[in-house]
């Protein structure tokens, strides 16, 4: 069976890149990817298998691999900030920052999913682009399944009147979320789909 990985990222990707999917697969199999009877997805929906992502957005390789690809996925579409929902966001942002001293450098920025109560009460926070610049950003999530949570952070960003370039996800599970985002005018690119661990 062709995997689905073949439409992920534009579709292209260097042998290189190829090689940083293909051991970031072997990693999440063997540090995230749980199977039981049930899970309780945050969409609400149950499932068989669960992605454990943090156990590899926390790992020393797990944490490269994954800003390598992002930031190659930020060449692409020609995009300096990068930001997402907290939590699960907050690893692959602050990450993707780090390595980018090595390359052409980008911005950070989180969403809370409510405001603050003391302090700047703010619901973002980090480095956002001047909506007069023009420029855009790209938001991330570590396991997409209907892009529920993403979209919120989908809303607050439009909300200050930025473009919002692409969504980016580690592992999507295929059930909705690239439709739902399609349908607010956003692709949604997977490093990988559940397809790469359920053959």
């Amino acid at each position: 069976m062709e995997r689905a990985s073949a439409i992920e990222l534009d579709g292209a990707g260097s042998e290189s890149s190829m090689d940083l999917k293909s051991r970031l697969r072997d990693l999440i199999d063997e540090l995230s990817l749980l199977r039981s009877d049930k899970f309780e997805l945050a969409s609400g929906r149950s499932s068989k298998f669960y992605f454990d992502m943090k156990q590899t957005m926390l790992h020393p390789e797990g944490a490269d691999l994954i800003a390598s690809l992002l930031l190659d996925h930020m060449d692409r579409v020609s995009c300096r900030h990068i930001g997402g929902l907290a939590v699960g966001a907050v690893p692959i942002v602050s990450q993707a920052v780090l390595k980018s001293l090595t390359r052409n450098e980008v911005f950070g920025f989180y969403v809370r999913e409510e405001k603050k109560p003391h302090g700047t009460e703010q619901q973002i926070y980090g480095h956002l682009p001047d909506v007069a610049s023009g420029e855009p950003v790209v938001l991330c999530d570590d396991v997409t399944t209907t892009g529920g949570s993403v979209l919120k952070a989908v809303g607050e960003v439009r909300r200050l009147g930025l473009e919002i370039r692409s969504v980016v996800t580690i592992v999507d599970r295929l059930e909705g979320a690239r439709e739902n985002l399609a349908r607010e005018g956003i692709e949604l690119a997977a490093l990988l789909t559940k397809e790469d661990f359920l053959e």
